[in-house]
């Protein structure tokens, strides 16, 4: 097992989805709120550490023009956005200092500036955690990973649309490109 030797002077955090319209869904293993609440405890100790905080949100553009429609075997489940849909939860803020970063499709890179704002801050490692482990996250792990980034996967601070999708993502691919470890263990490294 590879020791968590976490640098607060080159460790963020990035939180994916974990916005009121996603936050609503019926997800797996880990219910939203222990998921929230996990996220939120980690968000609170790497402000405490001047460790930047960046709160990653999905919404389409007004004219939703950017969607992809890609011919599929399985379609994604759809739901009708309310007007607070892509608000960040409140228990994580977002705080003075933190960086709201939006994004159109499934990964926190492709079209944002994510890589561009981490790069100018020195980090090169991030901490992963929100919803759907094997969709928002596991996107924006693959670009982190092609990119050069360290990872450390909060394992129960993300969830899936089942458990199956989520153990999958945990134990197959993560521990390929950083490592799985849990909120407490990230927070006793912190």
């Amino acid at each position: 097992m590879n020791p968590l030797l976490i640098n607060p002077s080159t460790t963020a955090l990035v939180v994916i989805d974990l916005q009121k319209g996603i936050v609503g869904r019926q997800v797996a293993p880990h219910a939203s709120s222990l998921v929230v609440q996990n996220a939120a405890a980690l968000a609170k100790a790497c402000r405490k550490n001047n460790m930047p905080v960046f709160l990653v949100r999905v919404t389409p553009s007004a004219d939703r023009k950017d969607a992809l429609h890609p011919l599929t075997e399985a379609t994604m489940p759809t739901q009708t956005s309310s007007p607070d849909w892509a608000e960040i939860v409140p228990e994580l803020g977002p705080q003075e200092h933190d960086f709201v970063i939006t994004k159109r499709q499934w990964g926190g890179f492709t079209g944002t500036e994510l890589d561009l704002q981490l790069r100018r801050r020195g980090i090169n490692t991030i901490i992963l955690c929100g919803i759907s482990t094997n969709i928002g996250v596991e996107s924006t792990a693959r670009f982190a990973y092609e990119y050069g980034y360290n990872q450390i996967f909060a394992e129960d601070a993300m969830s899936a649309l089942s458990a199956e999708e989520h153990t999958l993502a945990i134990s197959k691919i993560f521990p390929r490109i950083g490592l799985v470890k849990s909120t407490k263990e990230i927070l006793e490294s912190l």
